[in-house]
């Protein structure tokens, strides 16, 4: 099972670093690591609606007569009302939204965590190496690992049934 040390540490290899045994320690690999993990991670997700990370949510009002956004959503991709904070503002009584989801690192998909290591791998480059061409090389790395991440990401079978539909019951 993937771990955040473990995305870390395959960060840190691709930078010619020692892996991290943990994010407390007082390296500066293992501060960098603390500091950036969630906030490159989490920006990451929301760049994109990963299959993996989008989820379908119905809210209901609170006592206020609003919905409250769930604190793991990332980015709204489609919501019923007008969204004003971290609420949502709708005339019915339910809202539907369609949403990136903060998605815990022992789910993510293979294809996603290589991809997340390498952008690890570009934030800490500078901090830890100082190295430029390195840096070059790392976002060379990135476009090339993003853009097959997002093709299997897309071409990733979803496993949804065709129900009741008038065409498919009249062939059968």
């Amino acid at each position: 099972m993937l771990t955040k040390i473990d995305l870390c540490s395959m960060a840190l290899l691709k930078l010619g670093e020692q892996p991290v045994q943990s994010l407390s320690d007082d390296s500066a690999a293992s501060r960098l690591a603390r500091t950036l993990f969630d906030p490159v991670v989490d920006a990451l997700i929301a760049s994109h609606p990963w299959r993996f990370a989008t989820r379908n949510v119905d809210l209901v009002k609170n006592a206020d007569g609003d919905f409250l956004i769930p604190a793991d959503c990332i980015r709204i991709l489609k919501c019923d009302g007008q969204i004003v904070g971290n609420k949502i503002l709708a005339r019915s009584d339910t809202a539907h939204i369609s949403a990136v989801v903060r998605v815990p690192v022992e789910n993510f998909p293979s294809y996603f965590a290589s991809l997340a290591a390498t952008k690890l791998a570009m934030e800490f480059c500078i901090p830890l190496t100082g190295d430029q061409t390195v840096f070059r090389m790392l976002v060379a790395l990135y476009e090339s690992e993003i853009q097959s991440a997002k093709f299997i990401d897309s071409t990733t079978s979803t496993g949804v049934e065709i129900g009741a539909f008038s065409l498919i019951n009249t062939r059968f």
